[in-house]
């Protein structure tokens, strides 16, 4: 008999009336909003105008949630299109069902839309928001507990997750805890989002370096967590797809962290462009325009040199 372990919830959806209100559903709902929250913050810090962040957001987040669809489906499609199963299962996203790998492919496409629209540089849009991704990821593993999915080999250790006997292994029916391998990964990714945020600041990341950066650490613990989880998947020479596909990103994100770093170092000053009729908020001569500074002190030095000499024909007019 264990002695502890971590509970799964009895049911995944609570009905308020006619409305069902799922748990994995909100939890992306909360993750977005993080993300979405944190980016704003650091895209104001950077020098960005406020509301800038959710205005792409608008265009990335659906983007997302279509891509990370699209990959699950295609990448577990007899899970929908083989004999005995209904394709309509394909479009019900609140079951479970989305690939990080499409949803952050098909996002960044959607938020290079908006990018451009707004005449914004994709990477550091991307710098601005990816430690937000993390936190959002982080929380919307939490989905994965409420539906009693994704979770690893069986386990007696104490932080074992308890599933019922309707989500167990056909393998195991009689086993009842397993690895929380969700919990695992939102732990993970928590530590992500804080190594970015550390770096960023100690580094002085730009170009889409600490966007590189994020994806190279999540890559790695998202490998070690693939391969204790037990649900189906396609192997390729052994391995499950995710981790060859982990493996792959990697690669291509240190890649880039090191050529960029080399190319471009250090940030952008200038991330976004100023609306039509705007003008930037520290446009005194005194602060923002050099030559202006010097026109300021010449006519402060004529006028002194004014007051010390007098023009005695004018001043006998005068009386």
């Amino acid at each position: 008999m264990e002695l502890a372990f971590i509970p799964s919830p009895s049911h995944g959806v609570v009905h308020l009336g006619p409305i069902p209100l799922r748990g994995y559903a909100f939890c992306i709902i909360i993750g977005v909003f993080v993300a979405v929250w944190l980016g704003g913050k650091r895209w104001i810090a950077r020098g960005g105008r406020a509301g800038t962040v959710a205005d792409i957001a608008v265009w990335a987040v659906p983007f997302g949630l279509v891509g990370g669809r699209l990959y699950h489906v295609i990448t577990d499609y007899e899970l929908y299109f083989t004999s005995g199963k209904d394709w309509v299962d394909a479009f019900k996203i609140w079951q479970g069902g989305l690939g990080i790998w499409g949803a952050i492919a098909f996002g960044a496409l959607g938020a290079w839309i908006a990018c451009r629209r707004r005449g914004i540089a994709l990477p550091v849009y991307a710098d601005a928001i990816a430690p937000g991704i993390a936190f959002a990821q982080a929380i919307g593993r939490w989905g994965n507990w409420f539906n009693q999915e994704l979770y690893g080999g069986p386990t007696t250790l104490p932080w074992g997750l308890k599933i019922d006997p309707a989500h167990r292994p056909e393998s195991t029916p009689d086993i009842a805890t397993y690895h929380p391998t969700f919990l695992y990964e939102s732990l993970w990714c928590v530590g992500v989002a804080l190594l970015v945020i550390w770096a960023d600041r100690r580094f002085k990341l730009g170009h889409g370096r600490a966007f590189a950066l994020y994806v190279a650490a999540y890559t790695v613990g998202r490998a070690w967590v693939e391969h204790m989880r037990v649900d189906y998947a396609h192997h390729i020479l052994g391995m499950r797809l995710n981790d060859w596909t982990a493996i792959v990103v990697f690669i291509g994100a240190v890649v880039y962290l090191v050529v960029v770093g080399r190319k471009r170092p250090g940030r952008e000053e200038n991330i976004e462009p100023l609306a039509p009729g705007e003008g930037p908020d520290d446009a005194s001569p005194s602060s923002s325009d050099p030559d202006a500074d010097d026109a300021i002190d010449s006519s402060s030095a004529e006028d002194e040199a004014s007051v010390g000499s007098v023009d005695p024909k004018r001043a006998s007019e005068a009386l």
